[in-house]
Order: C-alpha cells, then structure tokens, then sequence
C-alpha cells in the first residue's frame, strides 16, 4: 500500500511489551483530568462586565454539533442512538487563548480565563442548516470535524471551538461526535462505532451539501475518525453521490486506518476534485500502540514521505501526504500534532475551489515548523485549513 514496508518486515511483539506500552498510555492519558459533561452548561453574565467576551477583549465563537450518541441527562455518553441530536453553541474564547490549548471552565467559570458555553441551543436538521448559512458572513464554507479515538462528546465540542479561533478560518464549525466509548480501553469498541456510525455522517454530509448555498465542505478528521470518514466517502460513491463528493475537501490528521485497506478504500472512492490531504508522522506513538493492536500492521499516519514509494502512491491516488512532525504535540504522544496546524493557517496559502488543484499538488512533503514546506517544488502543503 501506500508506501509502506511489509508488514512481515516488522518483529513480532511480546504479549509483556503490550502491557507495558498501554501501561504507559494509559498514565500519559492519565496526566491531566479530563471535563466533564458540566463544561458544556451556559454561563450566564451580564452584557458589559468584565467576564462579558467583549467587554474583556475575547472573541464570540457559534458552533454547530452533530452526535448519534445516547442522552445522558443534560451530556452525551456512549451509547449508540438511533437517531441524530444536533445542538448550537455560541461561546466566549478569552483574550489570553493560546494556540492549540483548550481552557476548560471551572466550577465559577471565569470567561475571561476560560473557553465558557454562554448559549446551548437544541435544533433539528432543517433548522440546524438554516442556521448555518444565516450566520453573519457566511461564505458559503462549512468546517466539519470529526474526533477520533478516547473522545467524550464536550471534547470534541472544545476541541472544534479551539481549531476554530486558532485558524481564523470564515468556515462555520460543525462537528460530528460518533459514540466513542472516551476510555482508553475502548478500541476495539471504538472501531465497532465508527462502522455503527457510517450512514449518519453520510446523511449529515449530504444534507449539508444539498443546500445550494453550501459550496464547500472542509471535512476534517482525527485518528480514527479518519477510518469513520473514509469509509462515508467509499459509501457515497457506492451510492452514486458525486454530488457530495464534488463539494467536499478532506483532510486526514494522523489517520487510524490500516494502509492495505486505505489502498482499497481509495480504489473506490478514486480520486477528488480537491486533493485528499493525509497529515502524517512517523514518530506518532498512539499510532505505533495501534499498528501493534492490529498485528504490527502499519497505519496511513506514520507514513514516511521520504519514502520513495510513498511518493510515488500519493501521485497514483490523488492524495496529499504532509509530515508535520516538527510540529509540537499537546498530548506527549505526538498525536495530536493536528491541534498546533491550525494556528498556522493565516501564514499559509488557502486550498483552491473544488476543481482548481492541479495534478503538481499531489505527492508527499515536509511541514517545517514555521508552515513553510520542504523537499517540494511547490509550496502546497499549507493549503490545509484555509479554505477560500
């Protein structure tokens, strides 16, 4: 597959080191305190004061999420549900964020320290989409984000807002939360979810893309939901939706998909009118404890695209490979290194209109830590979270 050295090349793993290595995940994981369900009730103040995001210097943030997880008094847990919930949440960013941080509220949520919910509103589809291209200045964009692995649904909500602010993008935020069972234990259950919630995301991404006033749809995914958004796109072209498929730009950060079955998942979805942009690294450590999960079978985020071969696929396929290892990673495993990538949007180029990309922005390539691309004849890489 796309690069990537045989499987029978890698030693085999003792069950010892296994335990060992989760161990270790699961302390790293472990190091900070994770929010909970409460982060996500609104907050009210007076229009003014000091905690007012204005007043204070902030910035107001609307986002729009999207889950198939079950209700859990006033949060989400992971349950499976039959039905999509979708929900509108305007929040105050304080002045003093930083790039790729998320500051969670506390019990007296400050608004001036901390990203605060100061509406929370419940929707359905039809409304939701009105919603959407009634925001002010909307350029007919929509960013859609989809978590992966060990997620809790106010995660994935704080986690959009944070890109959002970071990368100063026009495009409205929605975010699809799939009922990942947020425990480090949860994997294999993980995986299950993700086949569970295939027919969702593809009702979500077609009922966004039937609006003419929707041009495009930034469809970005992390980990595994990286595998949840490859096999939509394979069932929309299965089902004859090129239309969907016309509109959307999809971006992979550190993919949690096994290479052989990217290669057949890309033999049906074929090729886009807008490059499929894989951000890879090969000193992803998350994805080393997968790869041994799956029998020392290497994932599509640790491809190395110094890698002749890798080259040589990325053209084949259509497909984008970026290494942004030298970017910082919050989370000690150099996984998350997709959260630093969306402060450097402004410094960057923005990726053309569905249909503008040209067979020369396809292949594989280095992001420095500046956003600037190496080992490239064409400064390309940095079209990733900008869209025009």
């Amino acid at each position: 597959m796309i690069a990537i050295r045989a499987a029978a090349a890698m030693p085999r793993v003792r069950p010892a080191f296994l335990i060992f290595l989760f161990s270790l995940l699961a302390t790293l994981g472990g190091c900070a305190s994770r929010p909970a369900a409460s982060v996500l009730d609104p907050v009210s103040l007076a229009r003014g004061t000091a905690g007012d995001a204005a007043a204070s210097g902030g910035k107001a943030l609307t986002l729009f999420a999207v889950t198939n997880r079950e209700r859990d008094g006033d949060g989400f847990d992971s349950g499976r549900a039959r039905a999509l919930t979708y929900e509108r949440y305007r929040l105050s960013i304080p002045a003093a964020h930083k790039p790729a941080a998320i500051e969670y509220p506390s019990k007296k949520a400050d608004p001036t320290r901390a990203m605060t919910v100061r509406e929370r509103r419940a929707l359905d589809q039809r409304s939701m989409v009105a919603a959407i291209i009634s925001q002010p200045g909307f350029d007919g964009t929509i960013g859609l984000f989809v978590h992966g692995f060990n997620y809790r649904y106010q995660e994935g909500v704080f986690r959009l807002a944070q890109m959002a602010v970071d990368s100063r993008s026009k495009a409205t935020p929605v975010l699809f939360s799939w009922p990942s069972e947020g425990a480090l234990s949860g994997y294999l259950a993980d995986r299950d979810a993700v086949l569970f919630s295939r027919d969702d995301l593809v009702s979500l991404m077609a009922a966004l893309a039937e609006t003419r006033k929707v041009r495009q749809i930034l469809v970005f995914g992390h980990s595994m939901g990286g595998f949840l958004i490859m096999e939509s796109l394979r069932q929309l072209r299965l089902t004859d939706r090129g239309d969907v498929l016309d509109k959307l730009t999809v971006i992979l950060a550190a993919p949690d998909i096994d290479a052989d079955l990217f290669r057949r998942q890309m033999d049906v979805v074929g090729r886009l009118r807008s490059p499929l942009v894989l951000l890879v690294s090969p000193k992803d450590e998350a994805l080393a404890a997968s790869s041994l999960l799956s029998g020392s079978r290497p994932r599509v985020g640790r491809l190395d695209v110094e890698d002749p071969k890798v080259r040589e696929t990325a053209k084949a396929y259509g497909v984008l490979v970026v290494d942004i290892t030298s970017l910082n990673a919050p989370d000690g495993l150099g996984h998350d290194r997709y959260a630093s990538l969306a402060a450097l949007a402004p410094q960057v180029s923005a990726l053309g209109r569905p249909g503008a990309a040209t067979p020369g922005d396809v292949g594989a390539f280095i992001l420095d830590a500046a956003g600037q691309v190496v080992a490239s004849p064409f400064t390309v890489a940095g079209r990733i979270l900008a869209p025009k």
